[in-house]
């Protein structure tokens, strides 16, 4: 004869206990991880990403005005003026042509000057903005000179690379660009003995 027993169904799941300690174990994990990437250093390597992306913008903003009007936009005619620009801090010091800001030419908002509308309102509002992370221009002047546009780097890896280049040990500083600008320099807000990266 065969028997058959009743049993009651058993719900199987986690118990308060086993779900506390998985809890506690991904706990764990997530602190490991976090402390392992820096995310602060992650941060101010992409701001510092930022930075040298609207440098180069910027750059080339510059260098397409050079191209279509024959004079860089400091300048208020081919036959008027320097190619020199003084170190300026954009956003700043005052960085125009003795007349009309330099930013609005190559917006093309300045209006009755020549302008190409090469950049837009936004990225310079951005740029001269008092939270960011401001950007330096140089022209020593002479034929063949280049402009340089450059900034601090908040990151480690940006100051490490500042550093080596003002040194020797990976680039060097190019002959037009005075190491005195860029090597272990006091930036505002940010101290002495800083290295800034420029471009190009």
């Amino acid at each position: 004869m065969l028997i058959i027993k009743n049993r009651k169904s058993r719900n199987f799941g986690f118990t308060l206990i086993e779900l506390l300690i998985v809890i506690t174990v991904l706990g764990i994990l997530a602190v490991a991880v976090l402390s392992a990437i820096n995310p602060i250093e992650m941060i101010n390597r992409g701001r510092d990403t930022g930075s040298r992306s609207d440098a180069e913008q910027l750059l080339n903003a510059v260098e397409r005005y050079y191209t279509s009007m024959g004079y860089y936009p400091w300048r208020t005619g081919a036959a008027v003026g320097s190619d020199a620009q003084a170190w300026t801090r954009i956003g700043v010091d005052p960085w125009d042509d003795g007349d009309v800001d330099v930013l609005d030419k190559l917006s093309g908002s300045a209006v009755g000057t020549a302008g190409t509308g090469e950049l837009k309102a936004s990225f310079i509002s951005r740029i001269t903005g008092s939270g960011y992370n401001f950007l330096w221009v140089w022209n020593n002047g002479e034929q063949g000179d280049s402009t340089y546009i450059c900034f601090n780097g908040k990151s480690k890896s940006f100051q490490t690379e500042a550093f080596n280049r003002c040194e020797g040990t990976q680039g060097s500083i190019p002959a037009d660009l005075p190491e005195g600008n860029v090597c272990d320099v006091t930036v505002t807000g940010a101290g002495s003995g800083q290295y800034l990266s420029c471009l190009p």
